[in-house]
């Protein structure tokens, strides 16, 4: 109360230093389930997932369960991961989105732009979008470079059948 509101960029590391980040993010995970089954039947939930909760390899089982329990259908869960991810054990990480794609659930590359943005991930797991980070659409009006790589991103995501989300133009 003290501190007001803390964005998660400072409490998300603090949880995962304290090994906080997996019994968080199931909480967040199947608070959401809960709360959308009650939304229209064509509104998706996204729900960010950490690479430390990732990494566990029960996480599609916990999923599975967090579905399960909502009554949530699978295709309305979207779940966002960023490239940290895929960068400690690609082999884990590409079961492990297997998996959660063969339960109906949908993949979102999330910050595409920033951190290694290898072109490789695009091509080699299975993702449904791309949501591209909010510092390029935040300098598009002053470095035309910033336009340039949008436009490009966006186009590549066409060409490869996914979604593409522009983050930052609230």
């Amino acid at each position: 109360p003290e501190l007001g509101d803390i964005s998660p960029a400072i409490f998300i590391p603090i949880a995962e230093e304290a090994n906080l980040i997996g019994q968080l993010g199931d909480w967040v995970l199947k608070q959401a389930c809960m709360d959308a089954v009650a939304w229209p039947g064509g509104i998706k939930v996204s729900v960010n997932v950490s690479a430390a909760q990732f990494a566990n390899t029960g996480f599609p089982a916990l999923v599975a369960q967090a579905l399960a329990h909502s009554g949530l259908p699978p295709e309305r869960l979207e779940l966002e991961l960023t490239e940290g991810v895929v960068v400690g054990d690609a082999d884990a990480a590409e079961a492990a989105m297997v998996d959660l794609r063969a339960l109906g659930i949908h993949l979102a590359l999330d910050d595409f732009g920033t951190g290694y943005s290898s072109l490789i991930y695009l091509r080699r797991f299975p993702f449904d979008k791309i949501k591209i980070d909010r510092s390029f659409v935040e300098s598009m009006e002053v470095t035309g470079e910033s336009a340039i790589l949008v436009h490009s991103i966006v186009h590549l995501g066409r060409a490869l059948g996914l979604t593409v989300t522009a983050e930052g133009v609230e």
